[in-house]
């Protein structure tokens, strides 16, 4: 163990160890922020709606018919079982407009939003009610209704239905076994019952609800119109079907869909009663169905917040080792170089407030915002390494490009986590220009030699001591 490199290195280690346990700390710290931010918009959810989906509306008629079997005994036995039957619109349309209303519970901001919908359904002549099973005797179907499920009606302020220019009724619910929240209409009369009519069939629906961070539709039409408006410049668009046209600014954002029944299996899915599954955010209105081929299709937009600070945070931990290690191969290339001694003590200083910036960076993005969170707690930790650094590399000459070295290093990072799909490529060049760098440098060391320097030189002169001798 006389090896001083080996004494070094290991002593590096532990080092490294203990900063690796005040980093998984910090990790924790922000996954529990990040978790608090949840349950903020669960909390959100809960007082006033979720994510919104929308179906049809449709005509549905429950109707009875009889099913023979045996007993356990043997005999045969006749009993009446339910079912349902449905008309879907052979025209389906939205004109939407979404004004976004955020919400916050104590320093979480929760997206949530007032949704102004035209909804336009048709069903052409002809088209009758299915879902019949074959083989079996209907003994009784009620009047025919409209339904619209919902996947949160608690959002809803007001809805209006006007079946062929007439007002219709509304009342909670749909009726439906798989799909039981929405609202549904009374009975229709024999005359737009689906089928009976010589005419085709408008249904006009206004509707105001609210809803918290999404909205989507179910393209139950034969054709599907569907045009969104909202104040919100940050949309992301998602589903099985993206929006064939869209314009994006600072004050807001508009799409249009056109999606017909050829291009979806919705319509068929509807009838066979599939679940309703997520975009992304949990909606706990119906149960969700584990493989998407058991889902009903669906498209939206989610309002998204692109410089999340809590997001971003726990992306810019996940750097932490890798900006220790940069660190200390900074402060190992000096050592080297210039043959300076810095004690393992000192390496573990620096180390720390390597550390603090991530937990300065999660604490003050959550007042001030991420960018200017991230300028002031760099800024700091810029400041106090150079100022460190100057006292244990024994010069301001030395001490001054270190602090530019990990002000690059900053930079770097900032510029990583603006990217997306490129933060991967740029990482690895920035690392094999480090690694470069260190090799060109280091070319010349002899380190048998300086790992066998067992009497190692007096420690150099501190800055202020050399000021003070000059004096």
């Amino acid at each position: 163990m006389k090896n001083r490199l080996v004494q070094k290195a290991l002593s590096l280690a532990i080092t490294m160890a203990l900063l690796m346990v005040a980093l998984m700390m910090i990790s924790d710290v922000v996954r529990d922020r990040i978790y608090n931010r949840d349950r903020a918009v669960q909390s959100v959810v809960n007082s006033t709606a979720g994510p919104q989906t929308l179906f049809g509306p449709v005509l549905a008629q429950r109707c009875t018919r009889e099913v023979s079997g045996k007993d356990s005994e043997g005999r045969v036995e006749t009993r009446l079982v339910s079912f349902q039957r449905y008309a879907l619109p052979d025209e389906l349309s939205h004109q939407t407009r979404a004004e976004m209303q955020p919400r916050a519970r104590g320093l979480y901001q929760v997206n949530t939003f007032l949704m102004h919908d035209k909804l336009v359904a048709r069903f052409a002549p002809g088209n009758q009610l299915q879902g019949k099973p074959e083989g079996s005797a209907v003994r009784h179907c009620d009047a025919p209704r409209l339904v619209l499920p919902l996947s949160d009606p608690r959002g809803i302020r007001s809805a209006t239905l006007q079946v062929d220019g007439k007002p219709l009724p509304l009342e909670p619910g749909t009726g439906h076994s798989v799909y039981p929240r929405g609202l549904q209409s009374k009975t229709l009369a024999a005359a737009t019952s689906g089928g009976d009519s010589n005419a085709t069939m408008e249904v006009v629906v206004l509707l105001q609800l609210m809803g918290t961070e999404r909205v989507a539709f179910v393209p139950l039409g034969g054709t599907n119109q569907v045009s969104m408006q909202a104040d919100w410049p940050h949309p992301s668009f998602g589903g099985n079907f993206l929006p064939l046209s869209r314009e994006v600014s600072e004050q807001g954002f508009t799409a249009s869909w056109s999606i017909p029944a050829l291009a979806s299996s919705a319509r068929q899915a509807f009838v066979q009663e599939r679940s309703l599954c997520s975009l992304g955010i949990a909606d706990t209105s119906y149960a969700y169905a584990a493989e998407e081929s058991q889902c009903l299709e669906q498209f939206g937009t989610s309002f998204i917040d692109p410089v999340n600070p809590y997001s971003l945070s726990d992306r810019a931990t996940k750097y932490g080792v890798l900006f220790v290690v940069l660190t200390f191969v900074a402060v190992a290339m000096f050592e080297v170089l210039k043959k300076l001694r810095v004690h393992p003590v000192q390496y573990l200083l620096v180390g720390s407030a390597l550390c603090i910036f991530f937990l300065l960076l999660i604490s003050l993005s959550e007042h001030l915002g991420f960018t200017q969170a991230y300028a002031m707690g760099a800024g700091a930790c810029v400041l106090l390494l150079g100022y460190y650094a100057s006292h244990i590399l024994g010069s301001l000459r030395r001490g001054l490009p270190f602090a530019a070295l990990i002000a690059v290093m900053y930079g770097l990072l900032f510029v990583l986590l603006q990217l997306e799909q490129t933060a991967l490529a740029v990482g690895s060049l920035a690392l094999f220009a480090v690694l470069a760098i260190v090799m060109v440098a280091t070319r010349k060391v002899d380190w048998y030699a300086f790992g066998k320097g067992d009497n190692p030189e007096p420690a150099p002169k501190t800055w202020a001591q050399g000021l003070q001798e000059r004096a």
